[in-house]
């Protein structure tokens, strides 16, 4: 690892992190540990680039032993997953313990595990089988952890595409599809139970990608901009991130049961390449949505809906993954490059936009028929399955460009 090449991103990092902000807020940030490649760097190489980044949570896509007995005694904070093929499995009680005995109990207290999301991107993959076995698997997985006294230190949770809405402009009127409803209204009653968090993939690139003229790029980037009205809450948006979760907050709000219940991002981020119908993936919009994101995180600022609830996002992602299939952009969402050298100058960022929340004025114009994108890197920790996830991201952006996507700024 060249040492020298990150005192740039160092000094960018230390420059987000103002002395006003709280832990809480600058823990707010996180980062996706993914390793669909075969020239990545030990984890307990990774150790000391995560320490000088000051990130302390990381979000696996599995639990692999040597990440999670590399990290022991370290205090980072892991969200590890269980793949979907066992999801179907685990609904039964007695395959959770034994999951959970496995891949869990042996690495704690020493190595901090503190949630489980069950599955990714379940509700919206089409898998009929999956989307019935995810609640039970997630009861499962906590009587489980509850069976082994873990259940206070370990939260059960799974993450959502956007595609699980049915409509995502303005936030006021996100809804749940409704073909969904009978899944996630429980679900939601589970996580509000427990504490738990839901999760939620979140890639305004996509958007922009599939209708870079009418999607506003700075909007995107959290740069400054006129912001899109919301005509029903009479907020104001300053970026696209904030308009996705607001909507998954109306969206629970309106699928009721999920009282309490927080909304996190699990995936976030932006490609610094790209194949050329890529629009938008190049290394200096990836260091303006990144750097820009995670400032305004650090800084603790909230969304319009929640303004005094800081934001936790979780950056997609660590490395570059040079086995990961589909388009190019899919194997350039790293901070980094497998030898531990940047991607790209994050320093270059410049400060995002402060967040109005203020109500604006009934006939200040406003957006229109804006649909934020509808998908997430889908990450899996197997190459076949992230064959399907390359396949399932088309699909979505197909599906977001009919939706038009549609920007009008106020």
């Amino acid at each position: 690892m060249a040492v020298h090449s990150l005192i740039p991103f160092l000094l960018f990092l230390q420059a987000i992190s103002p002395s006003s902000a709280s832990n809480s807020s600058s823990a707010a940030v996180g980062i996706n540990y993914g390793q669909v490649a075969d020239n990545l760097p030990s984890p307990e190489a990774v150790i000391p680039l995560l320490r000088s980044l000051g990130v302390g949570r990381v979000k696996l896509y599995d639990t692999d032993p040597r990440v999670l007995r590399a990290f022991a005694d370290t205090g980072v904070e892991f969200v590890v997953g269980l793949p979907d093929r066992l999801v179907p499995k685990v609904r039964d009680p007695a395959a959770a313990l034994s999951w959970v005995k496995a891949n869990l109990h042996p690495h704690l207290p020493r190595t901090r595990i503190a949630a489980v999301t069950v599955g990714n991107e379940v509700l919206s993959s089409n898998d009929s089988t999956l989307i019935q076995s995810l609640l039970p698997a997630m009861q499962s997985v906590r009587s489980a952890l509850a069976t082994l006294g873990l259940d206070r230190q370990v939260a059960v949770t799974t993450a959502h595409s956007l595609a699980v809405l049915s409509t995502s402009f303005p936030p006021s009127a996100g809804a749940f599809r409704r073909d969904l409803l009978p899944y996630v209204s429980p679900l939601l009653s589970f996580l509000s139970k427990t504490g738990s968090p839901f999760l939620i993939n979140a890639y305004p690139y996509f958007a922009y990608k599939a209708d870079p003229k009418r999607v506003a790029l700075d909007y995107v980037l959290f740069r400054s901009n006129q912001g899109v009205a919301d005509p029903g809450s009479g907020l104001r948006y300053e970026n696209m991130l904030h308009a996705q979760v607001d909507a998954v907050r109306s969206a629970i709000a309106a699928a009721g049961g999920g009282k309490g219940v927080e909304v996190r991002v699990s995936e976030t981020g932006w490609p610094s390449a790209g194949d050329e119908d890529e629009a938008g993936a190049t290394a200096e919009n990836a260091a303006r949505y990144n750097g820009n994101l995670m400032r305004m995180v650090a800084e603790g600022k909230g969304t319009p809906m929640a303004p005094g609830a800081p934001l936790h996002v979780y950056v997609f992602a660590l490395f570059n993954e040079n086995l990961k299939p589909g388009p190019a952009s899919e194997r350039h969402y790293g901070l980094f490059k497998p030898d531990g050298t940047p991607a790209y100058p994050l320093g270059d960022a410049e400060a995002p936009v402060d967040n109005s929340t203020s109500p604006t004025p009934a006939g200040n114009g406003g957006a229109r028929a804006h649909s934020p994108g509808a998908s997430s890197t889908g990450y899996y920790t197997t190459i076949s399955a992230a064959t399907k996830m390359g396949a399932e991201r088309v699909s979505v952006v197909m599906a977001a460009s009919v939706l038009g996507l549609v920007l009008r700024f106020a």
